[in-house]
């Protein structure tokens, strides 16, 4: 039964779990001072550029905690989108444990413009209000779009005209990244991106992202939040040892897999869609007048957001686990989310789209 819930549920690619069996050889100096540590940080310096440094870290919320952390002083705040993960899903863990105050934006389709910050710059300088001294965007968005590198270019100007920094939650990047065909510096150093968090665990590997810093000037500390941030591990040999893999250019895992899951989410998206048209020619449609099947934004990256009646969600999702978003316009409505992973195959979606069409009748 192939879940369509999250990234996360995907197990590890079995190259990933070989480079972990391969990094458990005798003694390693703990900490980072180890070899496949090492050979981390030439990797990144490969793909980000002679500045970058990484600095692994266990899980996603710990990468955006050490970055913004690293990134703004004690009277510093980071404008984010009402849909960030930073915002919605990491339970005030920028707010408790590194004492940042989240500046939210409506995003409507997942993406800020540089007229969002518009509503927060206008502290700068006053005492009285959370300074304004950070950009945190998601690349690619909890909604599954991606910022275009003009995009990305823009709100970075624009930031930094107005002396903030900027980070990128990249949980998903590689995901935007073979989405637009471009590298991971053209999407992020080039751009003038300070700071990454960069994702492997919804990308293939068992655990473990990483902080990339690809601006030193912009950063201050960070050896030392990282640690008080309970995010610095002393066997970090089996942390490197899959980021490295993942990201080795032999192989470019993180790019084959990318790839592999937003493929998926591209099958899926038109097999809704013809489904949707199906209903909408038989006159099929709910009693407030609203689709029975519905997916506003496009797909770029590795996920379906559809509305569709309650009762049709739930009985799909009892052969394919998955998460229901946010209510629909009625009650009767949700919008659901569907997520492909690296694994799922062309078999799981038609499967999926099986169910779903057994669903509407």
């Amino acid at each position: 039964m192939a879940a369509f819930a999250s990234d996360n549920y995907a197990p590890a690619h079995p190259a990933i779990l070989e480079a972990i069996a391969a990094a458990n050889d005798g003694h390693a100096v703990s900490y980072g001072e180890d070899r496949w540590t090492a050979r981390l940080t030439e990797l990144v310096r490969h793909h980000f550029g002679d500045q970058a440094q990484a600095y692994p870290v266990f899980n996603g919320t710990g990468a955006n905690v050490v970055s913004l952390g690293a990134l703004l002083p004690r009277w510093g705040s980071a404008i984010v989108t009402d849909v960030a993960h930073l915002h919605t899903d990491e339970n005030g863990a920028p707010e408790r444990v590194a004492g940042i105050k989240l500046l939210p934006v409506a995003a409507p389709d997942g993406k800020m413009v540089p007229q969002s910050f518009g509503e927060y710059t206008i502290n700068l300088g006053d005492p009285h209000r959370a300074q304004p001294l950070a950009v945190s965007l998601t690349q690619s968005t909890e909604l599954g779009t991606v910022y275009s590198a003009d995009e990305v270019r823009g709100l970075v100007d624009t930031a930094h005209a107005y002396g903030m920094s900027v980070h990128v939650d990249g949980a998903r990047i590689a995901n935007a990244a073979a989405h637009l065909g471009l590298s991971l510096r053209a999407l992020t150093t080039d751009l003038g991106v300070d700071v990454l968090s960069f994702g492997g665990t919804k990308n293939g590997i068992l655990l473990g992202e990483a902080v990339v810093v690809l601006n030193p000037g912009a950063v201050h500390g960070i050896e030392f939040i990282r640690k008080m941030s309970m995010q610095l591990t002393s066997k970090m040999r089996y942390v490197s040892a899959q980021l490295a893999t993942l990201l080795d250019p032999e192989r470019d895992l993180w790019l084959a897999n990318a790839t592999a899951a937003n493929a998926r989410a591209t099958q899926l998206r038109a097999g809704v869609d013809a489904l949707a048209d199906e209903l909408a020619r038989d006159g099929r449609v709910h009693e407030s007048g609203a689709p029975l099947l519905h997916v506003a934004n496009p797909t770029q990256a590795n996920v379906v957001f559809a509305t569709l009646p309650r009762a049709v969600a739930d009985a799909v999702r009892v052969e394919h686990p998955f998460y229901d978003w946010r209510a629909g316009s009625h009650p009767d409505l949700v919008e659901s989310r569907w997520m492909c992973s690296w694994d799922t195959t062309e078999e799981d979606v038609a499967a999926f789209l099986t169910a779903l069409h057994k669903a509407f009748g």
